[in-house]
């Protein structure tokens, strides 16, 4: 046995800051289980890369020809020129002399043609490694946001209730589609392209040094304060792009609670009030999406005034260089497409940045979600529940010095000591926020005990699985919460039963004929929380769960009040033969339904008060007694 005491914070979803590089590192391990597509989509970056930066040489090259400033050999001696730096195998050598040399007798038309068809062919070979790679990026994107989707679902499932109670349904929607999309597109378009047009860019500017050192350092130089200014307005983009996210799980969190209880609107006519709110929270929403926008806007305007500025300015120096004849109007030529190109994947940068910005707000957001304590886990070394014997009848629950609060010292129950026997029928009563349904919770492990023990068959629950644990014990509760798909998955619920042991539980609870005058019986599809059903025909199938589990343990919370009378009554003979050798503990609110019971608890701010038979809490004149006879005397009413 595991002793007792234990401590446990509220969780939420607060933000916890962290830099670019440790976001990063979160989720590299998802692009590592995909490194042998990602590796193919970088190598195509070298050719990709290249044939981009000679397609201003070979249009240079052209202008050149026509004005008889140089032939296509220069190109190729240049070449040669630079290869030289590094040793080359001597018949490689041998055939760029050899191709000069064939290149140098060309005429004019056949330069032109043959600039032409290599421009041709880099344009071919860019946009088919462009098409394979766009090709690849995004099915990687799509193969890891549905990895980090199905992470973030198995986690957000592990979670405790305590962290469901605290957190608006529509704050984790948002975080498992839109963060989650806003992440896939981190590598999508995002980190591949980035990758990209550095490479791009690096090469552009190796090329253009190669070309005339003069006119790249000036383009280069341009470059420096460009790119301080993108981080600047991509840090402010950043901020208000996860203020942005805030507003849209809050106006996610008001659209599903309203859709949730649209009964409630309607039947009281708040139809313009919540209608009122929802649009004050859309214009949050709208406010900080604006923002996004100035900085996103911020980044584009800057860069075509740059980009002008890079035009205008090789113009201006190499037109003065031309004038001079120290430059050609094909090298010129080549800087000023040089100067467009530089710029454009620097553009194309900054929306990629704007993109990975978003996907970092993202990834905060789902690493808030995914740091979220697990609170109750399996232990490492489980125990497992004692099989039945004739000496010893298994179902006994003992309640421990047991003190359980939702919020720090704020008990709800406080110092419990009970024992319930094997195959005994307690009932659980008090007035409302006596702590009822939270010895329920406990029991089941849905929230962890703050002080003391809870033990089944003498082990403490907290050293069981979840599992073992869950399988003893059957809950039926006051709303049977139906999933869509058929009645027969809705009994089942993912565990391997075949057709006949669900029917079997069926008949055992006197719910197989209601489901087999189902339009399509145990195939029947039930729509979304089962609304094709009525509330007592929902709590039917929760018996029929309940009883094809064979639980040790049988918790009833209110569960026939959602009956008819009729109803009540053709299940009560199952439900009684369903109690037999197991232990039964009931939680009601209406007390003429438990006066054959066993034993009564009392239970009156979260302590134990009364415990005894109907007759016996009577003769006492107490808590028991004083809810029975206004109970009573409301029914006479």
């Amino acid at each position: 046995m595991t002793s007792s005491t234990h401590s446990t914070s509220p969780p939420g979803l607060q933000r916890t800051p962290q830099s670019d590089w440790r976001l990063i590192l979160r989720v590299v391990p998802y692009a590592r289980q995909h490194r042998r597509d990602l590796l193919t989509v970088f190598s195509l970056l070298i050719p990709l890369s290249v044939a981009g930066a000679l397609q201003p040489i070979l249009v240079g090259q052209a202008i050149s020809a026509i004005r008889n400033e140089s032939q296509i050999y220069d190109v190729v001696a240049w070449f040669f020129n630079g290869l030289q730096r590094f040793p080359l195998p001597g018949l490689v050598a041998r055939m760029l002399e050899d191709m000069a040399s064939v290149l140098q007798r060309l005429t004019l038309p056949e330069t032109i043609n043959l600039l032409t068809v290599l421009l041709l062919v880099t344009v071919v070979v860019r946009f088919g490694l462009q098409a394979a790679q766009g090709f690849l990026v995004q099915k990687v994107g799509q193969e890891i946001t549905a990895d980090i989707r199905n992470d973030l679902f198995a986690h957000v499932l592990s979670l405790a209730v305590r962290f469901f109670d605290r957190t608006p349904v529509g704050q984790l929607i948002t975080r498992l589609t839109s963060d989650v999309e806003a992440l896939g597109d981190v590598f999508s378009t995002g980190a591949v392209g980035i990758v990209s047009d550095l490479f791009s860019i690096l090469m552009i500017v190796v090329f253009m040094f190669l070309q005339q050192w003069q006119l790249a350092l000036m383009l280069l130089l341009l470059l420096l304060p460009i790119s301080g200014l993108i981080i600047f307005f991509q840090h402010h983009y950043r901020r208000e792009n996860y203020k942005a996210r805030e507003e849209l799980s809050a106006l996610n969190s008001n659209l599903q609670e309203n859709i949730m209880g649209i009964g409630i609107v309607q039947l009281f006519r708040r139809e313009s009030y919540n209608a009122d709110l929802f649009r004050q929270i859309n214009r949050r929403y709208v406010t900080a999406i604006d923002r996004t926008i100035f900085f996103d806007s911020a980044v584009s305007a800057t860069l075509e005034w740059i980009a002008f500025i890079a035009v205008a300015g090789v113009l201006w120096v190499g037109g003065g260089q031309v004038v001079g004849e120290a430059l050609t109007l094909g090298t010129l030529s080549t800087f000023i497409l040089y100067s467009q190109r530089l710029f454009f994947p620097l553009q194309q940068l900054a929306e990629k940045f704007t993109a990975i910005q978003a996907g970092f707000t993202a990834v905060e957001r789902i690493n808030d979600l995914l740091n979220q304590p697990i609170e109750i886990r399996d232990p490492e070394q489980p125990q497992i529940l004692p099989v039945h014997s004739d000496q010893r009848p298994l179902g006994e629950v003992q309640f421990m010095d047991v003190s359980f609060a939702y919020k720090e010292e704020d008990w709800v129950l406080k110092d419990l000591d009970f024992c319930i026997q094997p195959g005994e029928k307690v009932a659980i009563v008090g007035p409302t926020g006596a702590g009822k349904s939270s010895i329920i919770r406990l029991l089941c492990r849905l929230y962890e005990v703050s002080k003391g023990q809870i033990l089944l068959d003498g082990v403490d629950v907290r050293d069981l699985t979840q599992a073992e644990l869950r399988r003893h014990i059957g809950v039926i509760l006051q709303d049977g919460f139906l999933f869509a798909g058929d009645v027969k998955s809705n009994i089942s619920l993912g565990e391997e039963y075949s057709l006949e042991a669900v029917k079997s539980a069926a008949e055992q609870m006197n719910v197989a004929q209601f489901i087999e005058a189902l339009p399509e019986g145990y195939e029947t599809v039930l729509r979304e929380r089962g609304t094709n059903l009525s509330g007592g025909q929902k709590q039917l199938l929760a018996f029929a769960r309940a009883a094809i589990r064979n639980p040790r343990i049988l918790v009833l919370d209110e569960a026939t009040a959602s009956l008819d009378v009729g109803t009540e009554a053709i299940i009560q003979g199952a439900l009684d033969r369903l109690l037999v050798g197991r232990t039964a503990i009931i939680i009601a609110h209406r007390l003429s339904t438990i006066r054959n019971v066993d034993r009564i608890i009392v239970l009156s701010r979260g302590r134990l008060v009364e415990s005894g038979s109907h007759d016996q809490l009577m003769a006492l004149d107490g808590v028991y007694a004083s809810l029975y006879r206004l109970q009573l005397l409301g029914q006479q009413m």
